[in-house]
């Protein structure tokens, strides 16, 4: 048989496995499948030995605000995804945090304490069911980077529908976190007068590369450009597009972050470079003693209310800790 046979056979058993290997990296880091929604729990808590103290209270939270008075409000994604959120209401003229959960995580979860949160300092709350989670549309996570262009379809929504008057801070937590500091890169409405971004990570990449190096125990340099590519391939984003830390660079708004030093998924040492990197000339950075991931509030809730109640009107806190 001709060589050129068994040339061409190699070739295209190499693209073949290269493709599959692409299409491998893209279903790990950011395909949501129905099977994989169809499995989550009523009280989906995270595993892992940090959350144990902490569950009977998130399960507690979850019912509550359940069981609380909301409106059921959606919009349409610039690509045509539905998404979904829930409205809780302390007073029609106070500010509206605008929430958004974390990473393969879903508003009942991620956000149930930060609707308590809102009802303890005055604030009204809509939570977001991200593209791919809850009754949200969707089968591509993209690390906040279409998620940021969802932030903005939502800020839209709310002039819309709640008036020229409402007052918008821009809210999230873990992932969430850092699609609300990749939205105050870019110009905002007057409506928007603050941001808060709890354990937000500087960039798709680092964060990726760490779970590489961390979890999967693979070299982080050598295996991130294939996940990259295969979001450019299979998901049709850039993975790099204006990550965290580049993005605050340009920001004008107030920002108050939130860290647990006890972090050990996205570092503590993020949250100081993002609060370093950030322009603007209203910024604070709470660090939180022994919190893990997302548990800042659980951990240290009076500390929390403390420094984020006064933040968007100037006072002072008078916690001691």
């Amino acid at each position: 048989m001709n060589p050129i046979f068994y040339i061409l056979a190699a070739m295209s058993a190499l693209v073949l496995i290269f493709f599959a290997i692409l299409y491998y990296c893209f279903s790990k880091a950011f395909l949501v499948t129905q099977k994989q929604r169809d499995s989550v729990k009523e009280f989906d808590i995270p595993d892992g030995e940090i959350y144990e103290p902490h569950r009977e209270q998130m399960v507690q939270w979850i019912k509550e605000v359940r069981a609380m008075p909301h409106e059921d409000v959606s919009v349409t994604s610039f690509d045509g995804i539905t998404l979904h959120g829930r409205y809780f209401e302390y007073d029609p003229a106070a500010p509206t945090e605008l929430m958004f959960h974390g990473y393969r995580g879903n508003a009942d979860r991620d956000l149930c304490g930060g609707v308590q949160r809102c009802m303890a300092i005055g604030h009204n709350a809509l939570i977001v069911d991200q593209r791919c989670s809850g009754r949200s549309g969707g089968n591509v996570i993209t690390f906040g980077v279409n998620e940021r262009r969802d932030c903005e379809t939502w800020v839209k929504f709310m002039i819309d529908h709640f008036g020229d008057d409402v007052k918008i801070i821009l809210t999230g937590i873990s992932m969430g976190g850092a699609t609300v500091l990749m939205a105050s890169g870019y110009p905002q409405p007057k409506n928007v007068i603050g941001v808060l971004s709890d354990c937000g990570y500087t960039s798709a990449e680092e964060i990726i590369k760490k779970v590489i190096k961390d979890d999967m125990k693979l070299p982080a340099d050598a295996a991130y450009p294939f996940v990259k590519l295969a979001a450019r391939v299979f998901g049709g984003f850039d993975l790099e597009e204006m990550p965290p830390i580049e993005a605050v660079k340009q920001c004008a708004l107030p920002v108050i972050i939130f860290h647990g030093d006890a972090d050990d998924f996205v570092p503590c040492e993020m949250g100081r470079r993002i609060y370093d990197a950030c322009a603007s000339e209203k910024k604070q950075l709470v660090v939180v003693s022994g919190a893990g991931h997302g548990l800042s509030y659980l951990v240290d809730p009076e500390l929390y209310l403390c420094e984020l109640g006064p933040f968007f009107d100037g006072e002072k806190c008078q916690y001691n800790n």
